[in-house]
């Protein structure tokens, strides 16, 4: 039995198309696996981010204990793996018909990693202390 001439002209066609959309679903799968690694490096740089903020938030805490024995300055310590530095300086002091007080302005940055590296954090927090 013979082919008709029509058919012969589209004997190829399927193969390209199935080629076609093997393309596209390997395009298609390879997009969503670097949707899946780009959410999940947000999320642990996210977590990454909190943490820092905790160091420094304790480094704050730190500083204002510091500044209440009189023994304030700047000072650099470890906390989990990240750097802190405080520092801690009199800005004033008020005296009055009430009881005077001190007051120390104390800033806080924790940081992870060296500046430019891809799992790079820092985070930076200050507050002003009245001490009697």
């Amino acid at each position: 039995m013979k082919m008709p001439s029509v058919l012969k002209n589209k004997a190829g066609f399927t193969l390209v198309q199935a080629i076609f959309i093997l393309v596209v679903l390997a395009l298609l799968g390879s997009v969503m696996m670097r949707l899946s690694g780009v959410q999940s490096s947000t999320s642990l740089f996210a977590i990454q981010g909190a943490r820092a903020y905790q160091a420094a938030r304790s480094g704050l805490e730190w500083g204002a204990a510091r500044a209440g024995s009189g023994a304030c300055g700047n000072n650099t310590m470890t906390i989990e793996n990240f750097s802190v530095t405080v520092n801690c300086s009199s800005t004033g002091f008020v005296e009055g018909p009430g009881p005077s007080y001190s007051i120390y302005q104390i800033s806080s940055v924790a940081s992870y990693g060296n500046y430019g590296s891809p799992d790079y954090v820092q985070r930076r927090v200050e507050a002003k202390v009245k001490l009697p």
